[in-house]
């Protein structure tokens, strides 16, 4: 990048970046918002932001790019709907060196629609003031629509979603329920602080997400303790009885989130925490089959890289001294997009015809089971996220201090590789 088209990227981020739902998100409370394709952000929590200015080098492969802090204002319309606006911290551009702005004039430029479409409307003479009052009276039946379904989707522990025959798939997870319910419960929060605050910190991370067509998010909670030193005596009672009731007191982990695309019957799967606290030993085990299939076969190439980099990971947090993750997360994504299988002597054209026919993702029309010896370890992704209950001896001004391994972090890695490894020893197609 020049020097002066940098300048420019950034001129048009200290006037505001809109910030949009994070599409992908599966599990967790804390609203995750889209900065641009490679970015997202979150509300700033301090013993996270903590986290991970001072994470050892080797936890940092797992883990999400640090990137910095900015500020986040919302605008409200004469009908009360919000859009989240970012801008640099105190003006200061010196902590966003990792961002990629090249996203930021596009979003801006949506902000300036969104600002101006009412003024807009109102000027142009062939628009009269009763075609107005019908297109907001339309926009307002529109709207009330789309909160029924979303009442209906939250309501939905776990939910099929058949995919648009024409379209991409990758841009229909705006159906995803969780992402939807996190988003606007961030927007009510705001609104109701309007009158004492309008400024808030967010930090901004890598999109872990972004380097695959779709997206498949396993979210699980790993542990067998969740809450923090700090937590009340009621938070503390609340947390342990949910660990008690699901499987994180049996095997030190369990699934908080899940989307999956299913190639074989053109359907996006979504699944929800509080589905995931009722399973079973054997109920978390099926749940990690089916986020291991595409809906016709296993994705046997995907087990290898997965366990792989789990006991990497396990190797990792042995190591560690006074560390505990309570109520961290393990995320694990891979591509629902299959690259096809093409045999070494195909003819050009038939190279052709089949690359137009895997980008067509109409319903999974075409789906294709890869080359094993095609894919590495870089197909699969495997990182921990959320560390707001996070503690450390090197923290300084906490009460407790602990000494060793997370034991129980630890133990949830072990059962998790085993189920892995079952799953890909007993199951044959």
């Amino acid at each position: 990048m020049s020097p002066a088209f940098g300048a420019m990227e950034v001129e048009h981020y200290a006037k505001g970046v809109l910030l949009e739902p994070f599409l992908h998100q599966v599990g967790g409370h804390s609203c995750v918002l889209r900065f641009n394709d490679k970015t997202i952000c979150k509300p700033l929590i301090q013993r996270e932001h903590l986290f991970y200015e001072t994470l050892p080098t080797e936890i940092r492969k797992f883990t999400p790019q640090y990137k910095g802090v900015v500020s986040v204002s919302f605008e409200e319309d004469e009908d009360g709907n919000l859009c989240l606006i970012a801008y640099p911290l105190n003006g200061d551009q010196d902590n966003l060196e990792n961002v990629d702005y090249s996203d930021c004039v596009e979003t801006k430029n949506k902000y300036l629609r969104w600002t101006n479409k009412k003024a807009l409307m109102l000027e142009n003479d062939n628009i009269t003031k009763e075609r107005v009052r019908q297109h907001r009276k339309e926009e307002k039946m529109k709207s009330h629509k789309l909160d029924e379904e979303f009442e209906w989707l939250k309501k939905s522990e776990v939910l099929y979603y058949s995919v648009e025959k024409k379209g991409n798939v990758g841009s229909q997870f705006k159906h995803n329920p969780w992402s939807m319910k996190c988003h606007q419960q961030q927007l009510q929060r705001m609104k109701e602080n309007a009158k004492h605050r309008n400024q808030y910190k967010f930090i901004l991370l890598e999109n872990l997400t972004c380097r695959y067509q779709v997206p498949c998010v396993l979210d699980l909670k790993m542990g067998t303790r969740q809450h923090g030193d700090d937590a009340t005596e009621e938070k503390k009672a609340n947390q342990i009885r949910k660990c008690q009731q699901s499987t994180s007191a049996i095997i030190g982990v369990r699934v908080c989130g899940m989307q999956v695309y299913q190639t074989g019957t053109g359907q996006l799967m979504f699944m929800n925490k509080y589905h995931g606290r009722k399973l079973s030993v054997q109920g978390f085990k099926e749940a990690l089959y089916q986020f291991f299939h595409n809906g016709r076969n296993l994705r046997r190439e995907l087990f290898e890289p997965v366990i792989k980099k789990l006991t990497e990971l396990k190797i990792v947090l042995e190591k560690q001294e006074s560390y505990r993750f309570y109520s961290s997360s393990l995320l694990i994504i891979y591509d629902g997009k299959e690259v096809p299988e093409v045999p070494m002597d195909s003819d050009p054209e038939d190279l052709d015809d089949l690359s137009e026919e895997s980008s067509d993702e109409s319903a999974g029309a075409y789906a294709y089971k890869p080359s094993p010896n095609k894919t590495t370890a870089s197909t699969v992704d495997v990182r921990m996220i959320d560390f707001a209950h996070t503690t450390c001896k090197f923290y300084g001004e906490d009460s407790i201090v602990h000494e060793g391994q997370d034991t129980g972090y630890i133990f949830g890695l072990q059962n998790l590789i085993a189920i892995i490894k079952e799953i890909r020893d007993e199951r044959s197609e």
